[in-house]
């Protein structure tokens, strides 16, 4: 797989890299842990060197089983993990930025992780409570302790990152991106290329929709986060349905999938975009890495801006969570 560049500091990741959360949280029960690290590692034969984990996610399960996964070939791959929130008796307290906890949490993700550096640090969310710029210091000294070698924000506003990124560096930002929403092409988009910060799409399937496989017929299990997301209601899946049916024409006559489609747009946006599907399935992971692959043409782009030209129903988020995107 080719690789791409995230920020100034030569972060060279693969062009797609594997989101890992699902593995352990949001989308239904856990996977088998043998299973999903068996997946890691058929992701890493077939040329994934990125792989994106975050203490929140279990809370801990996750970075855990990345952890195990990747130690034999550690020296051959990129790390992606978060701070952020305050996680107490395994549950989720709100935000923590505070620079002591930031240091508490990277020693931590160590740890479990196996490892003695985190490639890339994110902050998971913006936390209004702490200055960016104490934020951004904090990591600065993390990296001068050789504990951390590139800086991250997720789900950061323009304002954030500009004042963050006059601090130290940031190598790149990650938030929802893909054809189902497209908000970031505003200002984000063009603020992370002038300022030369990669950007680490997740959702880039839509949370499963853009693969074609949901419709408003779907059952998802009790614990899965989609039975909480407006977007994911009934009636908005039938209205949004539309889409993925468009799509599914190009990419039946380009011997594609509609998943590999959508992948393959969000590449072809810009150099320095690298997104981070994430699955469960080995089957899955075959067709969304077929995407690396995929060059569409000038005319094929402008026939996923036709058909993605509808209204997409439903928020991408239930209000608690919209309450935790920085729009500073």
């Amino acid at each position: 797989m080719h690789r791409r560049t995230l920020g100034t500091g030569g972060l060279t990741v693969s062009a797609l890299g594997l989101g890992c959360m699902g593995m352990s949280q949001s989308y239904g029960p856990p996977g088998d842990r043998a299973a999903m690290i068996a997946l890691i590692r058929t992701a890493v034969e077939r040329g994934v060197t990125f792989f994106d984990t975050a203490e929140v996610y279990g809370p801990f399960v996750n970075e855990e089983l990345v952890g195990e996964a990747l130690r034999p070939v550690r020296r051959d791959v990129v790390i992606a993990t978060k701070f952020g929130f305050r996680i107490v008796d395994g549950k989720v307290d709100g935000l923590d930025s505070r620079p002591a906890h930031i240091r508490e949490v990277v020693d931590a993700s160590l740890r479990r992780l196996r490892t003695d550096v985190i490639d890339l640090l994110y902050q998971h969310r913006v936390d209004p409570q702490v200055p960016i710029e104490d934020v951004a210091g904090t990591v600065q000294d993390l990296i001068g302790a050789g504990k951390v070698r590139h800086f991250g924000l997720s789900e950061a506003s323009v304002q954030t990152i500009r004042r963050a990124h006059a601090v130290q560096p940031v190598a790149a930002l990650q938030s929802e991106y893909s054809l189902w929403w497209r908000e970031p092409e505003t200002e984000l988009v063009p603020a992370l290329e002038a300022l030369g910060i990669g950007f680490v799409p997740f959702s880039p399937l839509g949370r499963g929709f853009l693969t074609g496989a949901i419709d408003e017929k779907t059952t998802f299990a009790a614990d899965d986060f989609r039975n909480q997301v407006p977007r994911f209601t009934p009636e908005a899946r039938k209205a949004n349905r539309v889409l993925v049916d468009r799509l599914a024409g190009l990419a039946e006559r380009r011997r594609a999938t509609p998943a590999q489609l959508a992948l393959a747009w969000l590449l072809a946006r810009k150099p320095f975009i690298v997104p981070i599907p994430g699955t469960t399935k080995p089957a899955r992971l075959a067709e969304n890495l077929g995407a690396a692959a995929l060059e569409l043409t000038a005319a094929e782009l402008q026939e996923i801006e036709i058909a993605a030209g509808l209204e997409v129903q439903g928020d991408r988020y239930p209000e608690s969570m919209n309450r935790m995107v920085d729009r500073s």
